[in-house]
């Protein structure tokens, strides 16, 4: 056995080298963000193909979610492969936004950037595939990016406010604003 400072006791005994570079992995749990959630879909599939709800409708809004929001446009946007769409930001007024992978992956960063919020600064990671679709609400303020997997993506979003060509509420932030390593391939 194998006993160094700072690492367990190691019952499997390693050359030098590979024991200079071990590290271990940690599993803290995802940073949270107020306003934000992620709600699993549940996709049946068969022999024919597959069906799922996105959401369900009434005078109120959306049924079911663990927040409110009342749809006032709902838009698809296909990201190429690799493509890098960041950072938007919705500041002008509220426009509070829900997500949903379609089909392929996106990598998606969410970082606090409204003053004086509990989770101000806070940066969240989540991986959204249309395999396992879910639902991610996107608050104001809350400034959000993302990176297609190698097949690209197709995104559908609902959001509570129309979208103004004459005064878009699309505040831009560069890409790397919060770190170039966000965007870095994870090689394990």
């Amino acid at each position: 056995m194998t006993d160094l400072p700072d690492r367990p006791e190691l019952t499997i005994p390693l050359t030098a080298s590979a024991l200079a570079a071990l590290t271990f992995e940690t599993y803290p749990p995802a940073p949270q963000i107020d306003g934000v959630w992620v709600q699993a879909l549940k996709k049946n599939r068969s022999e024919n193909g597959a069906f799922m709800e996105y959401l369900r409708l009434d005078d109120a809004g959306v049924q079911g979610l663990p927040g409110q929001l009342t749809p006032r446009q709902i838009s698809v946007s296909w990201a190429a492969a690799g493509r890098i769409n960041a950072f938007h930001i919705h500041v002008k007024g509220e426009q509070n936004e829900i997500w949903c992978v379609l089909s392929g992956r996106l990598v998606i960063w969410l970082v606090d950037c409204r003053a004086g919020s509990s989770t101000q600064g806070v940066k969240r990671k989540l991986v959204l595939s249309g395999e396992q679709p879910m639902l991610v609400h996107i608050p104001s303020g809350v400034a959000h990016g993302y990176q297609a997997g190698e097949t690209g993506a197709t995104l559908l979003y609902t959001m509570d406010a129309q979208f103004n060509a004459n005064d878009p509420n699309e505040g831009r932030l560069p890409w790397d604003h919060f770190g170039a390593e966000l965007w870095a391939e994870d090689r394990g």
